[in-house]
C-alpha cells in the first residue's frame, strides 16, 4: 500500500484501521481475544501502518489489545490513542481535558500500549471547560518530555483547530467523514489544508451502511450503537438507500465493491486524507486496502457529489447527547 503524510512528518499507510469495534459498539464483542490479535497482525501484513484506539474504548481494554497485538511489529506501525473523557466505574461520564488529566491518561496509555512514546495523541472531544490553548500547551510539554510524538484533535471545529495549532502544531484532525457525512467540508477541511494538517476520517463507510450490507430490514443487536443513532432507524435507512444503490452500480461497473468505491472517493478528496475503517475481519481489511487501487475519474467523483447533495441524508449521525459533544 502506498503511504501518505499527516502533518509535516508522520508517514502512514493510505488506509488505517480503527480498532474500537473490537472492544465495543457493534453488537456482542468477539469472544476470542486471540482472533482480534490475529486480525490486527494480519492488517500489518496487508500494509496497514496506522492503528487507532482510545482509553475510553472498553474502557481501557482496547488499548491493551492493540498494544499486545502490535508489540512484535511496534517499530513498523503508528498507534494513535486519545484522552478527553472522564471515566468512572467503567463508563464515560463526561469530558475532562484538564492538564493533570491529560498527563494521567498519557502515563496510563503508555503502560497499556507497552510503549515509551505515544505516536499520535488526540483530544477525543473538545472540552468547553478547558481552554484549548491549555490543552495544546500540555500536550506540547509531553512532546518535549518524549512521551508523545504528535498532537491531534477529534471532532474539533475550525476555530478550535486554529487556536490549538497556534500553541503547538496539530498533526491530524479526526472526524466523521464519508459520502453521507459531509460536515467537515465547509470549514474544517479547508482549515486543515491551509495549516498543513492531516485529516483522518472515522466511520468512512457510514458505520457499514455504505458497504451495501445493510437495509431497512436489518436487525441490530440490542448493544449495537446503531440502535441509538437517528440515521439508522428503519425509516431513515430506507430513505438513504438510493445513495448506496448508486454507489453499488458504479462499483459493479468497476469490478469493485460499494465499500471500495466509498473509500476511493474519500482518498481522492485530498492527498493528506487517511481513512480508518474499522472491522473484525481480515477479509474486510483486504477488501478495504484494495480500495487504494480503484480509480475514480473526475466525472465519477462529481457525479457522486451531485447525487449525495441532491438526495441528502435523513437522520443525524449521532443521538442528541453525542451531537452535543461535537465542537461547532
Amino acid at each position: 500500500m502506498h503511504t501518505r503524510t499527516l502533518g509535516q512528518d508522520l508517514q502512514v499507510s493510505a488506509l488505517g484501521l480503527g480498532a474500537m469495534g473490537m472492544s465495543q459498539s457493534y453488537g456482542p464483542n468477539p469472544g476470542d481475544r486471540g482472533d482480534m490479535i490475529a486480525v490486527l497482525r494480519g492488517a500489518v501484513d496487508l500494509g496497514v501502518t496506522l492503528f487507532d484506539t482510545a482509553e475510553v474504548y472498553g474502557p481501557y481494554v482496547n488499548e491493551e489489545l492493540v498494544g499486545e497485538a502490535l508489540a512484535p511489529v511496534r517499530d513498523q506501525v503508528v498507534v494513535a490513542t486519545k484522552f478527553g473523557f472522564h471515566i468512572e466505574n467503567g463508563a464515560s461520564v463526561g469530558l475532562n481535558s484538564r492538564p493533570e488529566q491529560i498527563r494521567s491518561v498519557a502515563n496510563a496509555s503508555l503502560k497499556r500500549l507497552g510503549v515509551e512514546r505515544l505516536d499520535l495523541f488526540y483530544q477525543h472531544r473538545v472540552d468547553p471547560e478547558v481552554p484549548i490553548e491549555d490543552v495544546a500547551g500540555t500536550v506540547g510539554e509531553l512532546v518535549r518530555e518524549g512521551k508523545v510524538r504528535c498532537f491531534g484533535l477529534s471532532e474539533a471545529g475550525a476555530q478550535t483547530i486554529r487556536r490549538a495549532h497556534a500553541v503547538h502544531p496539530v498533526t491530524a484532525v479526526q472526524s466523521e467523514y464519508s459520502l453521507w457525512t459531509r460536515d467537515p467540508e465547509p470549514e474544517v477541511l479547508p482549515t486543515c489544508t491551509e495549516l498543513g494538517i492531516g485529516f483522518v476520517p472515522f466511520s468512512p463507510l457510514g458505520k457499514g451502511f455504505l458497504t451495501g450490507s445493510l437495509d431497512a430490514s436489518t436487525q441490530f443487536a440490542a448493544d449495537d450503537v446503531r440502535t441509538t443513532i437517528p440515521r439508522f432507524t428503519a425509516e431513515n435507512r430506507a430513505a438513504n438507500q438510493a445513495l448506496v444503490e448508486h454507489v453499488a452500480t458504479l462499483a459493479q461497473a468497476k469490478d469493485a465493491t460499494p465499500g471500495q468505491v466509498a473509500l476511493a472517493w474519500l482518498l481522492a478528496q485530498h492527498p493528506s486524507i487517511v481513512p480508518i475503517p474499522g472491522t473484525r475481519r481480515t477479509a474486510r481489511i483486504k477488501e478495504n486496502t484494495d480500495a487504494t487501487r480503484v480509480p475514480l475519474s473526475a466525472d465519477e467523483r462529481s457525479a457522486l457529489d451531485a447525487l449525495a447533495g441532491r438526495i441528502g441524508v435523513k437522520g443525524d449521525r449521532y443521538n442528541e447527547h453525542h451531537m452535543s459533544l461535537v465542537d461547532r
